[in-house]
């Protein structure tokens, strides 16, 4: 789950090395990809590049709101389309959420970082994938072709690891 029952990610998923790391992957892309629920929130964020994924507009448009984003309709336009209207052509690019916005680039994923916690317990919360729980989301990662390199350790008191999801080249 990346959220609980009322869509809000709670303090007790919140770790410091995982916020870090989080955080140092966004300073490295060259745009961010999500949904108008997802955000995130570090000194950076005004300074990055966006595409916003809502149902808002018809095809693609400017954010009003940001002028670093720009409005994705995924039935009026491709993801391509919402890159030219970004001024992207190339570079990386960091999806971090919702579910459905991770489901439409399940894919096209060069590597998926997977954040667990696995002593945090969120009953009926908002799970990271499409498919959770009646599938793991390790299973679903590996259904679309990724495999699992080694887990790093971010926060060892309470077990939280990061796991890179690499496609097979």
């Amino acid at each position: 789950m990346l959220a609980n029952a009322d869509h809000v990610m709670p303090d007790e998923l919140k770790f410091e090395g995982d916020k870090q790391f989080f955080s140092a992957a966004l300073d490295r892309a060259d745009l961010i990809v999500h949904g108008r629920h997802s955000q995130e929130d570090q000194p950076n964020s005004p300074r990055r590049s966006r595409i916003i994924v809502t149902r808002t507009v018809d095809a693609v448009a400017r954010d009003p709101s940001n002028p670093k984003g720009t409005l994705w309709n995924p039935a009026g336009a491709t993801f391509e389309a919402a890159c030219h209207q970004a001024g992207f052509d190339s570079g990386t690019i960091a999806i971090i959420g919702g579910p459905d916005v991770f489901g439409m680039f399940m894919d096209r994923y060069h590597t998926f970082w997977l954040s667990q916690a696995p002593r945090v317990r969120l009953p009926g919360g908002e799970p990271c994938f499409p498919g959770v729980p009646r599938q793991s989301p390790q299973e679903i990662l590996a259904a679309h072709g990724l495999r699992a390199g080694e887990a790093q350790i971010l926060e060892p008191a309470n077990g939280v690891s990061v796991t890179p999801w690499r496609r097979a080249v």
